[in-house]
């Protein structure tokens, strides 16, 4: 796919929408609304990577109440043109087609690879991938199995949500340490990217996940950039049709 001129691809994860609290999560998604319109005059695609809300588990004919403003923004874009695609992360893995039906936006529950401009890029949240981390990959082949979801289903939207909302915070407050970047022997998105590069070249490879807002130069001029976040980066990745870059949002 070439860019028109002029145009550009941006690439944003983990807003966590939900905590720590209402209204801090409020202003950081009326933040994020106003990013969304900063950017709609020149973005050609945009890229959600995952853990879009901090809790999301939709029932058949319910969903989490909340994010009113994100979502509607989501939808305005949507139908103005923007092409718009999200992917499910370890806080929001639970996404069964509200966002295809009702905002006409892709939902991806795995890595996809896309080029532009010759540039090739593979793009995931991240969550599973690489060596390590053998409890999480067990627990989210749990969790993805229709059974499971069918069962939870089960559960009255009350209680479930209010389930899936006290699990999601047992987990690292992320924003609140610093979680700094660990060197590449023990990155396993990093390990993940060095042995895909061993059979295809990859230009770019563009996760979230970790809440470190980073560019590390890969071997044969690929590039490994995670996202950061916006609890405390408030940091994006945009595709300008030559090169990435991350990019920090300033709210006026």
């Amino acid at each position: 796919m070439d860019i028109p001129e002029g145009k550009k691809i941006y690439f944003a994860s983990d807003f966590h929408l939900g905590i720590p609290d209402r209204s801090t999560s409020l202003a950081r998604e009326k933040r994020i609304c106003q990013w969304l319109d900063n950017i709609r005059a020149d973005a050609h695609q945009l890229y959600l990577v995952g853990d879009i809300f901090d809790a999301w588990f939709e029932y058949k004919r319910v969903v989490p109440k909340g994010y009113t403003r994100f979502l509607g923004k989501l939808a305005e874009l949507s139908d103005t043109g923007l092409q718009i695609e999200a992917f499910t992360g370890n806080h929001d893995l639970w996404m069964r087609g509200y966002f295809e039906e009702e905002l006409n936006i892709p939902v991806h529950h795995e890595a996809i690879e896309r080029t532009f401009n010759g540039k090739k890029f593979l793009i995931a949240h991240g969550d599973g991938l690489g060596p390590g981390d053998h409890g999480y990959k067990l627990l989210k082949t749990v969790l993805r199995n229709k059974v499971s979801q069918w069962l939870y289903r089960r559960i009255h939207p009350d209680t479930g949500v209010g389930m899936a909302e006290w699990f999601s915070q047992l987990g690292p407050k992320h924003g609140v340490e610093d979680d700094p970047f660990q060197g590449p022997e023990k990155e396993w998105l990093v390990q993940f990217a060095l042995e895909k590069l061993k059979h295809e070249h990859i230009d770019y490879f563009i996760f979230g996940h970790r809440h470190i807002a980073i560019e590390y130069p890969l071997p044969d001029n690929s590039l490994y950039v995670n996202l950061g976040d916006w609890i405390k980066f408030d940091s994006y990745g945009v595709f300008d049709g030559k090169q990435l870059s991350l990019q920090y949002y300033k709210a006026k």
